[in-house]
């Protein structure tokens, strides 16, 4: 990304006009997901401290957020809980670290689902029989790579009947693949993680505590390890593949569903 902004930055800036809201919404949703969960469960300590919120500078963790535009994953400022409030801390505290990511998810399909409505009147019908939906849908896909990027718009006026639709689908993709990522990472078992809460009143009945300095430790670990990821090549792009796999197994079915596979 870094490379990409010195070398082109008319457009990094144009593909940033469709990410960055796609990751404001993705981060935001999920932080308030986990405070309403809270909420429910008789926890009001993010209420009070208005995390309880739809504006996204309540929610944005700095690196975490650096990460997301950078890397393309990331996460947000934990939401403060109290699991002493909880009618049941165990059950509630689990539901309340898996409320980020599941809700993630359903955004995620909901987007692929508006994503494939989109394409049936976006793509010209010679251009879907030629290519496949799933080659223009897929993460995957060479289309689907040439919408993602504004400079390649051009380049796409013989496969689509409208730029409106265009804009729209574009937006559709990073939301896609912010929300697909962000609850995938999200459920690795690495503090500052929803992973990591799951895994310690899943496997450790909440015995683990990490706060203070070894909290902070945990966290510039973790994004050392992603910059680190970045230059190994595909031994550091089994994440992107992850992601890129699930997505294809939503899109194969949807498109089942909806008959166009």
């Amino acid at each position: 990304m870094l490379s990409w902004l010195r070398d082109d930055p008319q457009g990094f800036l144009l593909f940033m006009l469709y990410r960055a809201p796609a990751i404001l919404i993705a981060l935001t949703v999920h932080e308030y997901a986990h405070g309403y969960a809270a909420y429910r469960a008789g926890d009001s300590t993010a209420k009070l401290m208005g995390r309880l919120s739809f504006n996204p500078l309540h929610h944005l963790d700095l690196w975490g957020t650096i990460s997301m535009f950078l890397i393309g994953v990331g996460w947000a400022k934990p939401v403060p809980v109290n699991p002493r409030n909880f009618r049941n801390p165990r059950r509630d505290d689990l539901k309340v670290s898996l409320a980020g990511v599941t809700t993630n998810l359903i955004l995620f399909l909901l987007s692929l689902l508006l994503s494939v409505a989109v394409g049936r009147f976006l793509y010209r019908p010679e251009a879907v029989a030629y290519i496949g939906h799933r080659d223009i849908l897929g993460f995957n896909g060479n289309l689907f790579a040439m919408q993602l990027y504004p400079q390649y718009a051009k380049m796409l006026e013989p496969v689509v009947t409208s730029q409106p639709l265009l804009h729209i689908q574009r937006f559709l993709f990073q939301f896609q693949m912010v929300n697909l990522g962000l609850g995938l990472f999200n459920l690795m078992p690495l503090p500052p993680l929803d992973g990591f809460h799951v895994l310690n009143q899943t496997i450790f009945r909440g015995k683990l505590n990490i706060h203070g300095n070894a909290f902070r430790i945990a966290q510039m670990a973790l994004i050392l390890l992603l910059l680190a990821s970045q230059y190994l090549g595909n031994a550091g792009n089994i994440f992107g593949i992850a992601i890129a796999w699930m997505q294809a197994r939503a899109l194969d079915a949807v498109l089942l569903l909806t008959g166009l596979s």
